[in-house]
């Protein structure tokens, strides 16, 4: 790996309100995103949307890899006078509010062109949160404690996706439109209040300039040992994408209805999933690097292999195969992600991170854009067949990846 990798946390000691801010940060920047994402898609056509309006729904989700193309813009520029993240942060954080709720104001249906432009814009907030929170995570957190802040980066995704795609639309029947969205910018608020207490440490910013920055992620790749991490990036990625394309009609086709998927899915699978992502955050520190990402990519292959049972046939085990994969697919992200922070440059954290990251977020989202079309040549088995050699193949360059410092 080359000298210039690996951010500058090493001498940082974190304490509760910079572990609680980190945590806070990571939960509500997925609270609008997953709200719009998930509930809008049942409250809109619960009023009688048309299939292609729902589309153009999903759609806001294919914003959080694009982030990729502002990324070095982060490093580069600074916002204020209040630390160089802290600024953007901040920015980020009081916008959402205010288009959180300035979208409550609208109604769903008549003024949809008007509401999803504002969705838009959230989720371009969103994305640009996530740029900068990482990058102040990778600098703020020691290399030992880099798992556990990434246990608490999955977790708090999965918790936003609980709370704003499963609590919140739970509660849209008793508030209302408005009241799901001022619920939605009180809790995004949290953040925003932790922040202006927060003292970011001050470091030394990117000098160079923006091109260079650009053209860092044109070379990232080609320094020593960074290919083969690429690949172990898109093969496990591809391979939970393939399996997670595959869970939900394969639910549907086991007799399951919306209810039941919504609770085993977004509610206890979020929950196993949050709860692995926090103990292998939390165990990480015994392992090397190595070790932990070949254990991570094992338990990745079991959670797939017991997807299986139900596409058998055995529709007794869907419950249990549809937990057990949430349970076992996260701790191999958390992991991933704290390699990524040891690989990125102090200099270019945000962008280094995110190109990393969304490397694995592009190969996600062509393989469940495939695993769909897959099952009606190959069936479930068929694609679950090819999730799992993907994944063998991983688990193959993972062995093979040089041993790296013990990790945390």
């Amino acid at each position: 790996m080359a000298d210039d990798l690996g951010c500058e946390g090493s001498a940082n000691v974190l304490g509760m309100r910079q572990w609680a801010l980190l945590a806070s940060l990571y939960s509500t920047q997925y609270l609008g995103l997953n709200f719009f994402v998930v509930a809008l898609v049942a409250i809109l056509r619960s009023e009688g949307a048309e299939l292609d309006t729902l589309g153009l729904v999903y759609m806001l989700g294919l914003i959080w890899p694009l982030k990729l193309l502002w990324a070095p813009m982060i490093d580069r520029f600074t916002i204020g006078r209040g630390g160089h993240f802290r600024g953007w942060l901040l920015l980020t954080q009081g916008l959402l509010v205010l288009l959180l709720l300035a979208i409550g104001r609208f109604d769903v249906i008549d003024d949809f062109p008007l509401v999803y432009a504002l969705c838009l814009a959230v989720a371009l907030l969103a994305a640009t949160q996530d740029i900068a929170v990482d990058g102040l995570a990778c600098r703020l957190l020691p290399e030992t404690r880099r798992g556990l802040g990434n246990g608490l980066q999955i977790a708090g995704g999965l918790a936003g996706n609980m709370v704003g795609g499963g609590l919140i639309l739970m509660l849209y029947p008793q508030i209302g439109w408005a009241g799901c969205l001022t619920l939605l910018a009180a809790l995004t608020a949290i953040s925003a209040v932790q922040l202006i207490g927060f003292e970011e440490p001050a470091w030394r910013r990117s000098g160079d300039a923006t091109g260079k920055l650009y053209r860092r992620m044109m070379v990232f790749w080609w320094q020593p040992g960074q290919r083969c991490w690429l690949g172990i990036i898109l093969l496990v990625s591809a391979s939970s994408g393939m399996a997670y394309a595959v869970l939900m009609p394969l639910l549907v086709d086991q007799g399951w209805g919306p209810a039941r998927i919504g609770l085993v899915v977004n509610v206890l699978g979020s929950i196993a999933g949050l709860v692995a992502a926090l103990i292998s955050g939390w165990l990480m520190y015994r392992f090397s690097r190595r070790d932990a990402l070949v254990l991570g990519v094992g338990f990745q292959i079991i959670g797939i292999t017991v997807l299986l049972l139900p596409a058998w046939g055995m529709t007794q085990a869907a419950a249990m195969g549809a937990i057990v994969y949430f349970l076992c697919y996260n701790p191999v992200s958390v992991v991933m992600a704290a390699m990524m922070m040891d690989r990125a440059a102090p200099q270019s954290a945000a962008t280094d991170f995110t190109l990393q990251f969304t490397s694995g977020q592009f190969a996600a989202i062509a393989a469940m854009s495939a695993g769909a079309p897959m099952a009606a040549q190959i069936g479930y088995g068929g694609v679950l067949g090819v999730a799992l050699g993907t994944g063998s193949m991983a688990l193959l360059l993972s062995v093979g990846l040089g041993r790296s410092r013990a990790a945390g």
